[in-house]
């Protein structure tokens, strides 16, 4: 929840003058208000697209306030972040309202990114293991895997958003692969090792390509770094630079 309008397509602009990414993908995921006005931006160019922050778990009806998967269809849409840990933590949703959400995405061929991760107390205690895998289990493992294979995966610790902290290149590779093997439990190894998993926390340019070096790690889900135009797009360009060497 940052920006205003103006202040939000200057940025937009910003970064789409600044990089020409030509082998990855950037998404932008601006609140609902500026959807439209940025997709207008992206419009045309190569590798820049847009998507959502949130939608709702209803598909329509008298849900004052609420944004269904049809209205951001409408809007242009190919994306939606679900189970956010901040609409996780701040707003209670739970594992049955993100699985709800992720059959209204599919049902307007929206491309979910789904978020998972633990808070500082699990990843202290040792339990982050599980704690991540539960999430897993509650909210994907009854989809099909044509479903899942078409789904995007972020891990993002909580201890690590906004706070400065970032999980180490081993800690996120490590995440990454057990995330996989979780995974494996339910689908096909084709179609889980066909997944993107991107590292979410506290990604900055400074990190960035030693998190995207590592083999499981498929890009970011970026979050105050996005704010400024040139560390975003030093980020971008990390990520830009390793995958033009696979």
């Amino acid at each position: 929840m940052n920006t205003t309008l103006a202040e939000g397509k200057d940025l937009a602009e910003e970064v789409i003058r600044g990089t020409q990414p030509r082998v990855s993908k950037v998404i932008f995921f601006p609140p609902f208000p500026f959807l439209t006005e940025i997709g207008k931006l992206v419009e045309g160019k190569q590798n820049f697209t847009y998507g959502a922050q949130n939608l709702s778990q209803y598909d329509k009806g008298a849900y004052t306030g609420e944004v269904s998967a049809e209205m951001l269809h409408s809007a242009g849409c190919r994306y939606v972040l679900i189970g956010h840990s901040e609409r996780r933590e701040c707003f209670n949703e739970t594992d049955d309202v993100l699985a709800a959400k992720i059959r209204q995405a599919f049902s307007q061929d929206l491309i979910p990114v789904f978020c998972c991760g633990e808070p500082l107390k699990e990843r202290e205690a040792g339990t982050y293991q599980e704690f991540v895998a539960i999430q897993l289990r509650n909210v994907l493992f009854e989809l099909d895997p044509e479903q899942l294979s078409s789904i995007i995966i972020a891990y993002e610790p909580i201890w690590a958003i906004g706070t400065g902290r970032t999980a180490s290149p081993e800690e996120a590779q490590e995440m990454h692969v057990l995330i996989r093997n979780m995974l494996k439990e339910q689908f096909p190894p084709s179609v889980v090792d066909g997944l993107t998993l991107l590292y979410g926390g506290s990604v900055n340019a400074a990190n960035a390509e030693a998190l995207f070096s590592r083999p499981d790690v498929d890009g970011g889900l970026v979050g105050g770094a996005s704010l400024k135009p040139g560390e975003f797009i030093a980020i971008i360009n990390a990520m830009e630079t390793l995958q033009a060497k696979k």
